[in-house]
């Protein structure tokens, strides 16, 4: 099912947001793409926009000052956690850093951003009101995170210390240094990818949609860029860059069953 309303598991990948420095653009390009709708909310951080589709909560954008944007821009995935102040310490312990220390979000949840090992941000969402993306896995939705990473094996034993997960090779893709990350109870919630090519560590977001190449059309129509789609073992995928450089990719997967 696509509709979560309860708070997913240990690791599980279940919110994303992005900072933004033109929220009004960025608004029109990702409803441009996906369809969205927004609602403004504000914190103690202060303001943030929720993206809904269909009434439920997606995402969220962030305005950021242009000046403090750094080099690439990235979707920020957050990881569930049931306690995120214990698991901010355990993050540490395991050889990662905090960034933005455990705080509480308007109601929603309690979250952290951290850094791993290998340079790779990514945050801690402990649910309250929500539990994180209330539609997944379907067009316009977040289906999946990736780490792809030029010094894997320090990341996968980071992630397998710090979030109890198991590694699992792919068969599918037997030219690739890529390993799935596994929770306990055997669920895949993505995987490591080495890269040597990849200029620094990054999880990587990518969202389903209902047609690659129309998709890629309007965004490039809307201001941002497109590669090429193409077919890959799990669906036609193609990368995006929105308009403030953001990368990320989209993937249409065949029929189920």
């Amino acid at each position: 099912m696509s509709e979560i309303s309860i708070n997913q598991p240990l690791g599980t990948p279940t919110w994303i947001d992005l900072g933004v420095p033109d929220p009004d653009r960025a608004k029109a390009f990702y409803r441009a793409l996906f369809g969205w709708e927004y609602a403004e909310r504000s914190a103690a951080t202060g303001p943030f926009t929720l993206c809904l589709l269909r009434g439920r909560r997606v995402a969220a954008l962030r305005p950021v000052d242009a000046a403090d944007v750094e080099g690439e821009s990235w979707w920020l995935p957050y990881l569930a956690t049931d306690d995120c102040d214990a698991a901010a310490k355990r993050i540490v312990e395991c050889g990662g850093a905090v960034l933005v220390p455990p705080s509480d979000v308007a109601g929603l949840a309690r979250t952290a951003v951290v850094v791993d090992p290998v340079g790779a941000r990514f945050g801690l969402w402990q649910g309250r009101t929500l539990p994180g993306c209330e539609l997944v896995n379907e067009p316009g939705t977040l289906v999946r995170n990736d780490l792809a990473s030029p010094d894997p094996e320090p990341a996968r034993r980071f992630y397998t210390a710090v979030f109890d997960f198991t590694l699992d090779g792919n068969d599918d893709l037997p030219d690739f240094d890529f390993t799935f990350l596994r929770r306990p109870d055997g669920h895949e919630i993505g995987g490591v990818f080495g890269d040597p090519a990849a200029p620094a560590s990054r999880w990587q977001t990518v969202f389903e949609v209902a047609d690659t190449d129309e998709l890629a059309a309007r965004a490039v129509a809307a201001g941002g860029t497109a590669g090429t789609p193409e077919d890959a073992p799990y669906g036609r995928t193609a990368a995006i860059t929105d308009p403030f450089g953001t990368a990320f990719s989209v993937i249409t997967r065949p029929p189920a069953g």
